[in-house]
């Protein structure tokens, strides 16, 4: 796997080589400033590196960037609308409709007609689309592994639940 060029910024306590961490290199000594006590901009390093990982990962597999996130909703969430999907993957609806389609194109994921309501399309990912998302999961999994090694379990399951309440506590506020 490719390390991607990125400056993040210094880890207070750490040493320099505990600082490469999980970027691969080396931090440069700057200061947040106004931003010392912000989440916005640790959380926009975090992400942008995660997803430069990812395309650089996934991209022998030639699917759109978001495929495995949607692929995997829509396996454990059966039956959930597009909007749900969409809103759940942080993406926006026409986003979804050109993920879907081309994974629909490569027989991936198969729209259905609900049974319950005949205006609402059901998306289903088929069993090629199940080995698919299996094989770029065990490519992709490995991209958060210094993040985990970095953190106990529970300070995992604790990061994960403030993302998560974090998340929450956004769309409550309509933000």
């Amino acid at each position: 796997m490719k390390t991607m060029p990125t400056t993040v910024p210094p880890v207070s306590g750490k040493t320099e080589s505990e600082q490469a961490g999980l970027s691969g290199v080396r931090r440069l000594s700057l200061d947040w400033g106004l931003l010392s006590h912000h989440i916005g901009p640790r959380v926009r390093l975090l992400r942008n590196t995660l997803n430069a990982r990812s395309i650089a990962v996934s991209e022998p597999f030639g699917l759109p960037t978001g495929s495995l996130t949607i692929m995997a909703l829509m396996a454990q969430n059966p039956g959930s609308s597009q909007v749900e999907l969409a809103a759940y993957a942080g993406i926006t609806g026409p986003s979804l409709v050109g993920i879907v389609d081309e994974l629909e194109r490569r027989g991936l994921v198969q729209r259905a007609r609900s049974t319950e309501d005949r205006r609402r399309n059901m998306l289903v990912v088929t069993e090629k689309g199940e080995r698919t998302m299996t094989a770029l999961f065990a490519e992709v999994q490995h991209i958060e592994d210094p993040i985990q090694d970095a953190l106990s379990p529970e300070e995992l399951a604790q990061f994960i639940d403030f993302i998560d309440r974090s998340n929450a506590a956004l769309a409550q506020s309509g933000t």
